[in-house]
């Protein structure tokens, strides 16, 4: 509940070496910035930023919890990643960050999130990428059947919870049993996706929720279900850097 009580930040992520100069630039605008790590920036909520920085290449709005995830993928150069769940590219961007020779698949079933995966990829200069529009509630093999992958990101559809801090009202109208309609579709796509997962390779599974049934719970189910150990997981707690709360659990395939 903490979190319904803090208004997050504006994140973003920038190069290491990019980190002073942008800083400076922002502080020069009149803007509190906040230096959170070697790549990463807070800004009040709201700060019009592309008002002070004209070049859209060298920074990537990201929440601070999302971008801690990065903690948990360990990317090696030449992998085979698959970001299953990819909406607008946000995980893929920050894997290809942390590791820029790995090879990456991004897929969705909405063609217009993917449209502003390719848009932000371009941007960001990275072109070693496939994109596919794939409903991951249905068997793919017939897509998929030649495809053996390094690691798999999962960031899973979910309630939204950690995020509430910036949609408080979203508290007031949310109803109960929509849990466990999200925590059948974590299952679901978690039991499409691991099969495409090398052995002794990661599964990354994700949500932006807080409640235990979303994380925890759907974790304990894969460990049951599939050949799957458990090497480290965390619930981020954003509201403590005024961010989003995220889950996170690092999976590998026996």
């Amino acid at each position: 509940l903490l979190s319904l009580f803090v208004q997050p930040d504006l994140f973003i992520r920038v190069k290491e070496t990019h980190l002073p100069t942008i800083k400076a630039r922002i502080e020069e605008a009149g803007v509190a910035v906040k230096e959170l790590s070697d790549t990463t920036l807070a800004l009040p909520n709201g700060t019009k930023l592309e008002q002070i920085i004209d070049d859209a290449r060298l920074y990537q709005v990201q929440d601070f919890s999302s971008q801690q995830t990065g903690n948990y993928f360990q990317p090696n150069p030449y992998d085979y990643w698959w970001d299953c769940c990819a909406a607008s590219g946000g995980k893929s961007l920050l894997i290809h960050s942390l590791e820029p020779k790995v090879k990456l698949l991004a897929s969705d079933v909405r063609e217009t999130s993917l449209g502003n995966l390719q848009e932000r990829f371009i941007l960001a200069g990275i072109k070693d990428f496939q994109k596919k529009t794939i409903d991951l509630l249905q068997n793919n093999d017939q897509i998929l059947h030649h495809y053996e992958f390094d690691g798999i990101l999962l960031d899973a559809p979910c309630s939204g919870a950690g995020t509430w801090g910036r949609t408080p009202e979203m508290l007031y109208f949310f109803e109960e049993y929509k849990i466990a309609n999200y925590v059948k579709l974590q299952k679901a796509i978690a039991e499409n996706v691991v099969k495409y997962l090398k052995s002794d390779k990661p599964l990354i599974y994700m949500t932006c929720s807080v409640f235990k049934q979303e994380n925890e719970d759907v974790v304990s189910y894969l460990l049951e279900k599939f050949p799957l150990k458990l090497e480290k997981m965390e619930l981020i707690k954003g509201y403590n850097d005024k961010a989003d709360s995220m889950f996170v659990a690092r999976l590998i395939k026996k």
